[in-house]
């Protein structure tokens, strides 16, 4: 197919299980024409629950099409909720059908486990295409995977698109701290990547079991206690951290039952976890071409200000400014993405990198499902 520029809308659900963003984008899979709008489909605590379970009984699956137990109901729930969103958004932007060239549909990640190349993403691709009568983009991670790869992070061509009509000097690093944290090195050549270790989920799992609250607003409760620095530092022992990227990361592999966090006081708790994700993100640098000389911050990381306060100063003298600073959407950075993504898996385009997910060779990606004909 001939690669012009398209509209596209690409949805995230991430592992911090808040709800699904929606973002429209006019690309031609290689430069950002557009930013257009944004929307957001919230999870109620139910949905929530269920995706956590789904979560748990994923941690099991040794077939990636399996859908024991919970995980059926909670395919369905995931494909219902994407077509929601996709659907309320077009309603509010004005949006007709006939000017969206593709949907990419990431799905609910409920396991991922690269060295068994094995990664699930439920969603169902075909059943969202026929509902929104418009083809859809799905299943990115796979082909990667089965090659070899970590499949995972999926983002840093989109970065790269962004990055290179940023005025900011090079080199320059985009931060996502969804659940699981992951960065994206944009130099000279094709970007680096990897996971840096846990995000948000960590924070957020600690909140609801010690208050029933989803995340520490703001960063508030942190803000007030003093981290834990022998309880971070015995976690960062862990060889992840100490391997050069690329390197990807399962949500469970770092969860609020395994790693042994005692009983802390709520605020040093929080501070604690917070401190983890940045010194994480720290012992990323020695294995970097040289230090990011501009940091940017996305994802629900960039709306603490007690983790980006942390970040400015570990991270210094580089600037730590959000996704919104610079004129992006700190909220829909990955939706956006996965819109450029569906674009790129339409025109057969790379998706993966040796340098971002150590696959063997650039990888195109994804399925493109059809609408049935009426």
């Amino acid at each position: 197919m001939p690669a012009g520029a398209i509209k596209a809308i690409g949805m995230m659900s991430g592992t911090s299980l808040d709800g699904v963003d929606v973002a429209l984008v006019e690309t031609d899979g290689e430069r950002v024409i557009a930013l257009g709008p944004t929307g957001y489909r919230a999870y109620n605590e139910a949905e929530r629950a269920l995706l956590r379970q789904a979560l748990a009984e994923g941690a099991a699956l040794a077939d990636r099409t399996a859908r024991p137990g919970a995980l059926a109901e909670a395919e369905r729930f995931v494909t219902d909720a994407h077509a929601e969103a996709v659907e309320s958004f077009l309603v509010e932007e004005r949006v007709t059908r006939a000017e969206i060239s593709i949907v990419g549909f990431h799905g609910q990640t409920v396991l991922h486990r690269p060295h068994d190349r094995l990664t699930v993403q439920i969603g169902d691709g075909a059943a969202l295409a026929r509902r929104l009568r418009i083809p859809v983009a799905y299943d990115f991670r796979q082909a990667d995977v089965a090659a070899g790869g970590q499949g995972a992070p999926l983002v840093p061509v989109f970065h790269q698109a962004l990055a290179r009509d940023l005025a900011h000097p090079q080199p320059v690093a985009v931060l996502n701290i969804g659940g699981v944290a992951n960065v994206t090195y944009v130099g000279s050549g094709d970007p680096i990547a990897c996971d840096t270790g846990p995000g948000n989920a960590l924070i957020d799992d600690f909140m609801r079991a010690r208050t029933g609250a989803p995340y520490d607003r703001n960063g508030d409760e942190a803000a007030s206690g003093r981290p834990n620095e022998d309880f971070i530092n015995r976690v960062l022992a862990h060889p992840f951290f100490d391997r050069k990227p690329p390197k990807s990361l399962d949500r469970n592999d770092f969860a609020l039952t395994n790693i042994g966090l005692r009983d802390l006081p709520l605020a040093d708790g929080a501070a604690t976890l917070s401190a983890l994700t940045v010194e994480a993100v720290a012992r990323l640098l020695p294995h970097l071409p040289s230090p990011p000389r501009a940091w940017i911050v996305a994802g629900g990381g960039a709306r603490n200000r007690t983790l980006m306060r942390m970040l400015a100063e570990r991270l210094a003298p580089a600037s730590v400014e959000t996704a919104d600073d610079v004129g992006w959407s700190a909220d829909a950075l990955e939706a956006q993405a996965f819109a450029f993504l569906a674009v790129r898996c339409l025109y057969g385009k790379p998706l993966t990198f040796p340098t971002t997910t150590g696959a063997p060779r650039p990888l195109p990606g994804g399925t493109v499902a059809k609408p049935e004909t009426q």
